[in-house]
C-alpha cells in the first residue's frame, strides 16, 4: 500500500470538506449495471481528553453501491498541528496499516485535486495535511471500515480549552462526536457555538455528545475552572471595521454550596380559556415546578382568573410537607372566569424578597386581560414600578396572548419570554424554563473593564448566570488590544469580581460564525424593540441592513429576485436582489391590533428565538422560522452565515446590490487560487457553487467562466482593500 500526505494552504471557517475522509475513484470499471459509486455510510469520532491532550479515533465505513469493483484512494485531511498515530484499513478481519509522509512536499498535488474535482468546498482544507492511501478493490455491496488515530494539543481561549473538528460535506450521513474527560470537577459547563450538545458528569467523568450534520466545523469550548466561573472570548475580524467578539461566561456544572437560594413565585392563568387539555398540562407543569424546589428555596403559588387565589400568605419554605400541600392545591385548580392579569402581577410582585436570595416569577397565561386594568401599556408600567429585583419569565400559551405585554414584562424583569404554540406542550415549555433557572450562581452581572470598546452588545443588559447554562454575549469591538476582561456580579448579597486574560486582534479570519450569530441576536432585540417602542425609520433601516447583509429574513424584508431594470445590467446579466417591505408592516409593528393573534405570535416567537440563539444551529432555525411560502419557493441556500439565491445559474449573495462594482474571476484559475489566499474569509462563500457572486463592502466578486485568469500588478491588493472596506 502506498500512503501520501498532502497539505492545504488556506485558512478560514467553516472547513467544509476537511476532517471527514472520502474515497476517490481512480480505476473506473466498465459494467452494464448502473452504479452510484462508493458512499460513506457511518462516521463516528471518539475523543479522549487527558489534560490538554485530545486523542482522536475516527471510524468511517464506506460501501460500494456500484455495479462493479471499485478501487480508489482514501483521502483524510489531518489537522496540521496533530500528531499522527496510526491509520488502519480493514480487508475483512485483516488490518492494513499505513504511514504518513512529509506534507510540505505535496502542495501542488493538493491544488491538482481541487482543480480535478472542481469543488470549491475543497478550498476549505484549511491548515490541514492530507493522508492519502490506496484502497484495495471493494466488491459491489461490500462495506469497508477505516480507523484513523491522532493526538492534538488543544488550544486555550481565556479559561477554556477549544476543540475543533472539521466535519466535511460529502453525503448526508450524520457525524457522531463523543468526548470523554477525566476529573469532571475541573471543568465548567461545556458549550458549543456551532452545534447542540448533550453532556453529563458522573463519577468524576465528563461526557459530551453531539450528532452533527456533515458540513462546516464542530467547535467545543470546555471551561477549566479557576474559581466560580470561567470566561472565554472568541473573535472574528476579517478586515476593515468588521470586528466581532463572543464572550462566554461558564458556571460550574452543579455545586450546591455555590447556588443562590430562590424565592420562586409560580403564577398560572386558570381562566375559562384554559379549560380542557391546557388546564391538565398547566397542572402537570406546576407540579413539575414544585418538584424542582431545593431545600433552601421558598415559594408561592398564585392562580388567577376573574380574581386571584394564593396557596398561602407570604413565602412558604420548601419542606416536603409544604410542597406536598402545594401539590394538592394545584391538583384542585379549575378553569373558569375572566383574566385578571393586573391583579395577578400585583400579588406576585407585592411580596418582599431577601437581598441574599434571587426572586423569580414564572408567569403563565393564554389570553388577553379582561378583568381590571386592560391596557397592556399601563399593566406593564405598573409591574415595572413595583418589580423590586424580581426576575420575570413570562410564558405565553397560544395565539391569543398579548405579545407586547409579555415581551415588555420580560425586558423590564430581566427574564426571557417563552411562546408556546397552540399544538405544543405547556409542560415541556415550562420544563425548559425550569431547567434554565434551576440553580442561580451570579446575578446583576456587568462588564466593568475590557481592553477594547464593545459596541452593539447583545444582550445589552447581561442576564443572570445559572448553573448548567452558560451566559453568551456578542458584540462588535473597536481597536485591537490584549489585557484582562473583568466582570462583576452579586452572590448571596455580596459583589464579586472575576477576570480573565483576553486578546482582541486586528485581524482574525477564523470563527466566521461569530458575525451571523451577533446579527441574529441583534435583529431579535431590534425587532422586539420596534414592537415595544414603535418602528422608527432608523430602527427599521438597521434591521433591513443586517437582514440583507447576513441573509436573515425579517418581518421588514424579503428577498425577491428582480429583473434588471437598466439596459447595462441586462447586458451584463447582473442580478439585483431588492429588499421588499411588506405592506403595512412598519406601521403595524406597534399598533395595538397587532399585539395579539397568530401573526403577532409568530413575530414575537421569532424575535425571542433569534435574541436567544447561542449557536449556529439555533440561529439558522430561528432565521428560517415562519418564512413565508413565497420565500421558501426560491432556490436558496445558507452558506457561511450568508443567504445565496440562484439566478441564471449564479448563486448570488443576498447582500449584493446593483450599484456595487463586480469583478469577475475564472474558477480554479491562478487568479482564483491567489484570491483565496489574499481573502481567506471568502472561502466558505465560494463553496455556494462553481458560479457564485459574493458581496463585499466596496466591490463584489463573481466567479464565472469568463473571469480573470491572472492578476495585474497591484490589482489583487486593491480588490482586497475594497472588498473589506479597509
Amino acid at each position: 500500500m502506498r500512503v501520501m500526505a498532502l497539505v492545504s494552504i488556506l485558512a478560514g471557517f467553516p472547513a467544509i470538506c476537511t476532517a471527514q475522509g472520502w474515497i476517490e475513484r481512480e480505476r473506473p470499471v466498465t459494467v452494464t449495471q448502473p452504479r452510484n459509486g462508493v458512499i460513506r455510510v457511518s462516521s463516528a469520532v471518539r475523543v479522549d481528553l487527558d489534560g490538554r491532550i485530545a486523542r482522536f479515533e475516527v471510524e468511517e465505513r464506506f460501501r460500494n453501491d456500484g455495479g462493479g469493483l471499485a478501487e480508489g484512494t482514501y483521502i483524510y485531511p489531518l489537522p496540521a498541528d496533530a500528531a499522527f498515530s496510526d491509520f488502519s484499513l480493514f480487508q475483512g478481519d485483516q488490518e492494513l496499516r499505513g504511514e504518513m509522509m512529509n506534507a510540505e512536499q505535496v502542495r501542488g498535488i493538493y491544488e491538482e485535486i481541487v482543480r480535478k474535482q472542481r469543488d470549491p468546498a475543497l478550498l476549505t482544507l484549511a491548515g490541514h495535511g492530507l493522508i492519502r492511501a490506496q484502497v484495495f478493490p471493494i466488491q459491489p455491496g461490500e462495506t469497508r471500515r477505516v480507523i484513523l488515530r491522532y493526538s492534538q494539543l488543544l488550544s486555550r481561549d481565556g479559561d477554556a480549552f477549544k476543540l475543533r473538528y472539521a466535519l466535511g460535506s460529502r453525503g448526508d450521513v450524520p457525524v457522531t462526536i463523543a468526548l470523554t474527560a477525566r476529573d469532571a470537577e475541573r471543568y465548567g459547563v461545556p458549550y458549543s457555538p456551532t452545534h447542540r450538545v448533550e453532556w453529563k458528569a458522573d463519577r468524576g467523568r465528563l461526557t459530551v455528545r453531539s450528532e452533527c450534520d456533515p458540513r462546516g466545523e464542530f467547535q467545543l469550548l470546555l471551561p477549566v475552572r479557576r474559581g466560580l466561573i470561567g470566561t472565554t472570548v472568541v473573535t472574528h475580524a476579517p478586515g476593515g471595521a468588521d470586528r466581532f467578539a463572543m464572550l462566554v461566561v461558564s458556571p460550574p456544572m452543579v455545586s450546591s454550596e455555590m447556588v443562590i437560594p430562590r424565592d420562586l413565585t409560580l403564577v398560572v392563568d386558570v381562566s375559562g380559556s384554559m379549560s380542557g387539555g391546557k388546564m391538565e398540562q398547566a397542572r402537570a407543569a406546576l407540579n413539575q415546578a414544585l418538584g424542582s424546589l431545593r431545600a433552601a428555596d421558598r415559594f408561592r403559588v398564585i392562580a388567577f382568573s376573574s380574581g386571584v387565589t394564593e396557596f398561602a400568605t407570604g413565602w412558604t419554605p420548601a419542606t416536603s410537607a409544604q410542597v406536598g400541600r402545594a401539590h394538592e392545591f394545584v391538583d384542585n385548580l379549575e378553569a373558569r372566569g375572566g383574566t385578571n392579569i393586573e391583579g395577578a402581577l400585583n400579588a406576585a410582585l407585592g411580596a418582599r424578597i431577601d437581598p441574599s436570595r434571587m426572586g423569580i416569577v414564572l408567569f403563565m397565561t393564554d389570553g388577553l386581560p379582561s378583568v381590571g386594568e386592560q391596557a397592556p401599556e399601563k399593566i406593564a408600567a405598573a409591574a415595572a414600578a413595583q418589580r423590586q429585583n424580581f426576575r420575570i419569565f413570562p410564558i405565553g400559551v397560544g395565539h391569543d396572548v398579548n405579545t407586547y405585554l409579555l415581551d415588555r414584562l420580560a425586558v423590564e424583569g430581566k427574564g426571557r419570554v417563552e411562546y408556546v404554540a397552540p399544538d405544543a406542550s405547556v409542560e415541556t415549555a415550562l420544563g425548559q424554563v425550569l431547567s434554565r433557572i434551576d440553580a442561580p450562581v451570579l446575578s446583576d452581572i456587568r462588564i466593568v473593564q475590557s481592553p477594547v470598546r464593545l459596541l452593539d452588545r447583545v444582550p445589552a443588559d447581561l442576564p443572570d448566570l445559572f448553573s448548567g447554562e452558560e451566559l453568551v454575549v456578542f458584540a462588535r469591538y473597536a481597536g485591537e488590544a490584549s489585557g484582562e476582561i473583568i466582570l462583576e456580579g452579586s452572590r448571596n448579597g455580596r459583589r464579586e469580581r472575576f477576570s480573565a486574560p483576553v486578546r482582541f486582534p486586528e485581524h482574525e479570519t477564523a470563527n466566521a460564525w461569530v458575525a451571523p450569530l451577533w446579527a441574529s441576536q441583534r435583529i431579535g432585540e431590534l425587532t422586539r424593540q420596534a414592537r415595544l417602542e414603535g418602528g422608527s425609520q432608523a430602527l427599521i433601516s438597521e434591521i433591513k441592513a443586517l437582514g440583507l447583509r447576513y441573509g436573515i429574513i425579517t418581518e421588514y424584508t424579503s428577498y425577491l429576485v428582480q429583473e434588471p431594470t437598466r439596459p447595462q445590467l441586462a447586458r451584463e446579466g447582473q442580478v439585483r436582489l431588492e429588499e421588499v417591505v411588506a405592506t403595512g408592516t412598519a406601521a403595524q409593528a406597534a399598533a395595538p391590533a397587532a399585539q395579539s393573534g397568530a401573526d403577532a405570535f409568530r413575530r414575537a416567537e421569532k424575535s425571542a428565538r433569534m435574541a436567544d440563539a447561542k449557536n449556529v444551529a439555533e440561529a439558522e432555525a430561528a432565521a428560517n422560522l415562519n418564512v413565508p411560502k413565497d420565500e421558501r419557493s426560491l432556490k436558496s441556500k445558507r452558506v457561511g452565515g450568508r443567504l445565496f439565491v440562484e439566478r441564471d445559474a449564479v448563486w448570488t449573495d443576498a447582500g449584493h446590490t446593483g450599484t456595487v462594482q463586480v469583478v469577475d474571476v475564472a474558477p480554479f484559475s491562478p487568479a482564483w487560487f491567489a484570491l483565496t489566499r489574499a481573502l481567506p474569509e471568502i472561502v466558505p462563500w465560494l463553496s455556494a457553487g462553481e458560479s457564485v457572486l459574493v458581496a463585499g463592502k466596496g466591490v463584489s466578486i463573481r466567479v464565472g467562466a469568463k473571469g480573470l485568469e491572472e492578476w495585474k500588478p497591484g490589482q489583487l491588493e486593491k480588490l482586497t482593500r475594497d472588498f473589506r472596506g479597509a
